[in-house]
C-alpha cells in the first residue's frame, strides 16, 4: 500500500463464486460492518471492535464475487468533509498529497482513484460520498433513500443516510450499485421501487432531449474555476443533444442549516450506546455510571464528534425543540417541495458537486464552519432523499472538479445515462 493512509485495516477477504464482480477488489468504509474484520467507524471509541455479521450490502458483495480489500479510513463516525476527523490519522488526496480526499469517504475515494481496490463502498450523509468522488477525480452516487438496505450500517443520521458505489467509471459504479441494490427484509425503509433495474445499462452516454436544470443557487460563492469548469461539462451535454434551462430552488439557502440541526440531533440519539457499557471503551473507570459515561465519551470520541453530539443534544432539549429541530424538518419539507416542483419542468438537475476545490491538509480544521459551508451543494439532495451522482468534469489549477446530477425518486438510470454522457 502506499503512504495515502488510504485504510484503517488492511486484510482481504475472498469473494464467493463467480459472479459479476468477480476478480474486483472492494474497500469498504469502516462504518459498514464485516464479520470477523474490526469495525473501528474512524473513532478510538470502537478501536478493538469486530462485528458478528456482515452488513446486507457486504453479504451481496461476497455472493457476487467481490474481494473485500480491507476497511477505508473516514472521518470518525461519518462527520467530517475531509477523513482529517478520524483517529487513525487522515487520508491524503492522491491527485495531490498535500490536500485532502474529502470526507467522510474519504479512504474509500482516495483508495479507487490510487489503484488500491478496483472499486469502494462509502457512506452518504450529507454528500459524503460525492465529495470524496469530485475531490479524488472518481464517480460517486448517492442512491434514493431506501434503494440500498442500511442494515450493518453503523447509523450516524437514520432519516439521511444511503451505501453508495464509488468506482473508476459510471458504468463500474452503476453495476456496483446493481450488486447492493434492492430490498431487504432486515431494512424496514428499503423499497422495491428500482430493484428491477438495471443501472448498469444505462450508462449509454444517450443525453437525446434530456433537459438539464441549473439551479442557480448553488453556483453563488463557488470557486470561478470550479463554475467555469462546470458550464464546460454544461456546454458538452448541449453538443451531445441535451437542453438546458436556469432554475430556482430558494430554499436550499437554509438548507444547510436544516441538515445540520436534523444531523447532529439524531447522532446525539444514535451515539448515546457508546458509554463503555453497551459498546466502546470501557473498564478501569471510577465512581457512579454518570461518570463513568462521561469518561468513557470524553476518552473515546474525538473533538468533532463532541461538538455534533452537543450540538444535537441542545436543539432536542426541553424549551428548544420547537425552536430548532422543528424548523429544521419545516425548512427540510420546503427543500423537497421544491425539487419536486423543479422536476416538473426538467429531468435532472446538475451543479458543481463541491463549490470549491480541495482543501489544503489543516485548512478547515480550526474553522469548523467553513467544513460545515462546504456542503451546500450536497446536503439538499440528502434532505430531500433524492439520488445523486458526481462524475469528474475537468480540473482547475490542476485539481480535480466533480460534476453533481440529480435526479428525481429512484431516477437512478436517468443520473447515470446523463454521467455517462458527460464522462464521455
Amino acid at each position: 500500500m502506499s503512504g495515502l493512509n488510504a485504510f484503517i485495516t488492511e486484510e482481504t477477504i475472498d469473494g464467493e463464486g463467480d459472479g459479476p464482480l468477480a476478480g474486483k477488489s472492494v474497500a469498504v468504509k469502516d462504518n459498514i460492518s464485516t464479520k470477523g474484520l474490526r469495525t473501528t467507524c474512524g473513532s478510538a471509541m470502537l478501536e478493538d471492535y469486530v462485528p458478528p455479521y456482515d452488513a446486507t450490502v457486504v453479504e451481496r458483495l461476497k455472493e457476487a464475487g467481490a474481494a473485500i480489500a480491507g476497511k477505508a479510513n473516514m472521518d470518525e463516525f461519518g462527520m467530517g468533509t475531509t477523513t482529517e476527523t478520524s483517529a487513525y490519522g487522515p487520508t491524503k488526496n492522491p491527485v495531490d498529497e498535500s490536500r485532502v480526499p474529502g470526507g467522510s469517504s474519504g479512504g474509500s475515494a482516495a483508495a479507487v482513484a490510487a489503484g488500491e481496490a478496483d472499486l469502494a463502498l462509502g457512506s452518504d450523509t450529507g454528500g459524503s460520498v460525492r465529495c470524496p468522488a469530485a475531490f479524488c477525480g472518481v464517480v460517486g452516487i448517492k442512491p434514493t433513500y431506501g434503494l440500498v438496505s442500511r442494515y450493518g450500517l453503523v447509523a450516524y443520521a437514520n432519516s439521511l443516510e444511503q451505501i453508495g458505489p464509488i468506482a473508476p467509471t459510471v458504468e463500474e459504479a452503476a453495476q456496483l450499485l446493481d450488486v447492493i441494490a434492492g430490498p431487504d427484509g432486515r431494512d424496514g425503509t428499503t423499497r422495491e421501487e428500482g430493484a428491477d433495474s438495471d443501472y448498469a445499462s444505462a450508462a449509454d452516454g444517450d443525453v437525446d432531449d434530456l433537459t438539464v436544470g441549473v439551479p442557480t443557487e448553488l453556483l453563488d460563492g463557488a470557486d470561478e474555476g470550479v463554475v467555469e469548469t462546470f458550464w464546460d461539462a454544461i456546454d458538452d451535454l448541449e453538443a451531445q443533444g441535451a437542453e438546458y434551462e436556469e432554475v430556482s430552488l430558494p430554499s436550499v439557502e437554509h438548507a444547510v442549516q436544516a441538515y445540520y440541526v436534523v444531523a447532529m440531533s439524531e447522532a446525539s440519539s444514535n451515539l448515546a450506546r457508546f458509554d463503555g457499557v453497551r459498546y466502546g471503551k470501557s473498564g478501569g473507570y471510577e465512581g457512579n455510571w454518570n461518570e463513568s459515561f462521561a469518561d468513557a465519551r470524553e476518552e473515546g470520541f474525538g473533538a468533532e464528534v463532541k461538538r455534533r453530539v452537543l450540538l444535537g443534544t441542545y436543539a432536542l432539549s426541553a424549551g428548544y425543540h420547537d425552536k430548532y429541530y422543528a424548523k429544521a424538518q419545516d425548512a427540510r419539507a420546503w427543500v423537497k417541495q421544491d425539487f419536486d416542483e423543479a422536476f416538473a419542468d426538467v429531468d435532472v438537475l446538475a451543479s458543481p458537486t463541491m463549490p470549491v476545490p480541495p482543501f489544503e491538509l489543516g485548512e478547515s480544521l480550526d474553522d469548523p464552519l467553513q467544513m460545515y459551508l462546504a456542503d451546500a451543494n450536497t446536503v439538499p439532495v440528502n434532505l430531500a432523499n433524492l439520488p445523486a451522482i458526481s462524475v469528474p468534469a475537468g480540473e482547475t489549477e490542476g485539481l480535480p472538479v466533480g460534476l453533481q446530477l440529480i435526479g428525481p425518486k429512484f431516477g437512478e438510470e436517468r443520473i447515470v445515462r446523463a454521467a455517462s454522457a458527460v464522462e464521455r
